[in-house]
């Protein structure tokens, strides 16, 4: 099985060893990614990945190696601190660029068969709207199974979090890593995927966005096959 970590910051408190402890628990192959380190461009707001193709993003080659192994992992943690109540500006800087692959655009068939993680730490609160902005892009890119785990560690940095906190973390990754490796090659969209590509499937039908409908055509997608397996 394969793993790869996309970290919300550089520094390796609480979250990272939240996102590295279920990494290892789960099992295989791990790659990690750190933000801004490993990419830390803004999106333009050109346009050009949705109106003309995601090759002409600026910042697609800088991408591109990221890209490649989120395609080829089976798990996708995306993890980040909680910032002012939400995920940090480099995991949003990161997500913004994926918007081509929302399913209302051009969303890869790879990843309606992996399972997705959204880890959130934080001294006191803002766990729930930090996930929620990473499993966002997870559930629209189209991964069917998403598991979210945030904690307030009542700390700064992990070498100070209580001993009762970190065999919370030790029950819960243990739990989610158990569930992924029960789940692994087993998981397929569920009503509320499905429903969502029907509406967007009803759109493209409709025309609206030349890159896309193109894209569509190709996948065969406007007709009778889906990005999932029968």
């Amino acid at each position: 099985m394969k793993t790869v970590i996309i970290h919300g910051q550089n520094h390796k408190g609480s979250t990272y060893n939240i996102a590295h402890m279920l990494a290892e628990k789960i099992g295989g192959e791990i790659t990690e990614y750190f933000l801004p380190k490993d990419f830390g461009e803004f999106c333009l707001g050109c346009t050009q990945c949705f109106m003309v193709s995601e090759t002409k993003c600026p910042h697609y080659d800088k991408l591109a190696k990221i890209t490649k192994t989120m395609d080829e992992a089976d798990v996708i943690i995306l993890a980040s601190p909680v910032y002012v109540y939400h995920a940090s500006g480099s995991m949003k800087a990161f997500l913004d660029h994926y918007g081509y692959r929302w399913m209302v655009h051009r969303p890869e068939e790879k990843m309606f068969d992996k399972q997705g993680v959204c880890i959130s730490t934080a001294a006191g609160a803002g766990m729930k709207s930090t996930n929620k902005d990473m499993a966002d892009s997870l559930f629209f890119w189209g991964v069917p199974k998403i598991y979210k785990y945030g904690l307030a560690v009542s700390a700064t940095s992990w070498s100070t979090v209580s001993e009762k906190k970190r065999k919370e973390v030790e029950k819960k990754t243990d739990s989610i890593a158990c569930e992924i490796r029960r789940k692994h090659g087993k998981v397929r969209p569920g009503l509320k995927t499905r429903g969502f590509f029907h509406i967007m499937r009803m759109l493209q039908k409709k025309g609206w966005n030349e890159a896309d409908v193109k894209y569509w055509d190709v996948k065969g997608w406007r007709g009778k096959e889906r990005p999932w397996k029968k």
